[in-house]
This record gives C-alpha cells, structure tokens and sequence, in this order.
C-alpha cells in the first residue's frame, strides 16, 4: 500500500497492511496510540512519543515493545513517505479485546500517515462540559465522548469544549490540552488528564528557557484573574482560546509567541 513517496501509508509492524488486516480495526477499541508531526523527515519529543507507549502497552498489554523496534516501524513509514506528513502509531493487540487472551501478549504497531496539518484556525471559543475522560492518564482509541462534546460545542456556536471535573477544575479539551497565563508565569491546571507530548515538549523548554510555571487548579470561578489562556496538542504548541464558556479571555499574543518559542528550541530527531 506504500511506494516512493505515498502521503498515505498503513503498514504493520513495518509491512504494507493488507485489507484484511485491516478491517478488524475498524472494531477495535483497546488499542492506544500516539500522533505526530514529521517534518524535514524529523520529529520533535521522539523520546515522550516512545515512553507513552511503553507506558500504555504496559497497563493494556502487561509487556511494551522495546524502543528500537517502534523506532524501526517509524522510520519506515518516514522514509517511505514525503518529508512533512501527520503520522500515528496505534499499538493494538491481534487478538481483539473482548478475551483474556488480549491481555499478557505482544502487542502489534500500525503506523498510518497522512498531510501534515498545523491545526485549525485560531483564536477558539471553548463551551466548558461537565466530563472526566476514563483512563485519562492512556491515549486510547474508542472515546465517542470527545467527538460528541467537539459537535455539541460547535451546534452551540462555539469552536470546541474544555472538560470539567467532578471537583469544578477545568481539565482537557476535547484533544487539546489547555494551558493558562496570569501575565508573569505559565499555569498549567491540576486535574486527572492526559500529558501532552506537545505539553511535555513545551513544559521542559520553558524551564530551559528560565521561564515560571506552576501547576494549580482552575476553576470557571477563575477565570476573570486569567490573563491568557490556549490549547495544544501535536499541531501547534499554542492555539488561543478567546473565550470559555461566556467569560472572555485576552490573548495574550506574548504568551502565545513565548509557547511557540519553547517548542522552536526543542531539537529535531531523525530516526
């Protein structure tokens, strides 16, 4: 299904996927994966990329693939592919997931990629929804609620929707991490979520950088102290969010420039 310098790729463990391997997929929701962003046929956070699935694989499966052997099936998708693509690593276990036979086994990698994307237009107006994902801390595949919170928000004339806790704390957005500023220092909000390779990235930069962060719970209540607010995953390091629920957001262009300036320091890795 790969020649040259496809832009679309599936393959299995480093093999062109067949049709037939395929289609179970398509009804497969224990699998977890990662997403990223190849560019110059480099990719950023290799190492953050490679520890969420180690990670995952290890809850889901009881055994991770090594380091080299992921690399090895993401190099191949890369150097079949044109040097800029969107590429996703989904591990997943062969033997579906509705026996005990899913779990305390190998796990198998598929790798699809695609045209490199930087992400929607920005700034964002985010509906805020009373959600907590399930295993927030796992990238997993099968989450119908991220979907259906993203078309409620948007049939209410907002771009997207951030996720509330239990406890009141604003968490995640539907794929995004979010990140708050209060005109001086970084505040990344306390709840359960998913880490962010793009959070990681960015979070390990701004300390290089010297810059102040803190972690705290944010509440809506909060929001009037918040000088800037944005989201990012592995499109873009800082989307604006202008408005979250019915409170409006400055926006901050020197917080927006200063994240984009900690994913630019972050170096490149070829495979």
């Amino acid at each position: 299904m790969s020649s040259g310098t496809e832009q679309f790729q599936a393959q299995i463990n480093g093999l062109a996927a067949t049709k037939e391997e395929l289609i179970p997929l398509a009804f497969s929701g224990f699998a977890h994966f990662t997403a990223m962003q190849v560019r110059n046929r480099k990719v950023k956070g290799l190492d953050l990329h490679l520890a969420r699935l180690q990670a995952a694989s290890a809850a889901f499966y009881g055994r991770a693939l090594s380091d080299e052997v992921l690399k090895s099936y993401i190099k191949t998708a890369i150097n079949a592919g044109p040097e800029d693509q969107s590429l996703m690593v989904t591990v997943f276990s062969r033997h579906g997931e509705f026996t005990a036979q899913s779990m305390d086994v190998e796990p198998a990698v598929l790798v699809r990629t695609a045209l490199p994307s930087d992400g929607p237009q920005g700034p964002l107006r985010l509906s805020a929804v009373a959600h907590e994902r399930p295993l927030a801390n796992i990238k997993h595949v099968g989450e119908a609620g991220k979907t259906f919170y993203l078309h409620e928000a948007i049939r209410q004339g907002f771009d997207d929707a951030v996720f509330v806790d239990r406890q009141g704390r604003l968490s995640e957005a539907t794929i995004w991490n979010i990140v708050f500023w209060d005109g001086e220092t970084v505040i990344w909000p306390i709840a359960e979520m998913l880490t962010g390779t793009m959070m990681g990235i960015v979070r390990r930069q701004l300390e290089r950088l010297g810059v102040p962060q803190r972690h705290e719970e944010i509440t809506i209540a909060r929001l009037s102290e918040i000088k800037g607010a944005a989201v990012m995953n592995s499109w873009t390091p800082a989307m604006p969010v202008k408005a979250i629920a019915s409170t409006l957001i400055p926006e901050a262009r020197s917080f927006i420039n200063l994240l984009h300036k900690a994913y630019e320091a972050e170096p490149a890795y070829s495979l």
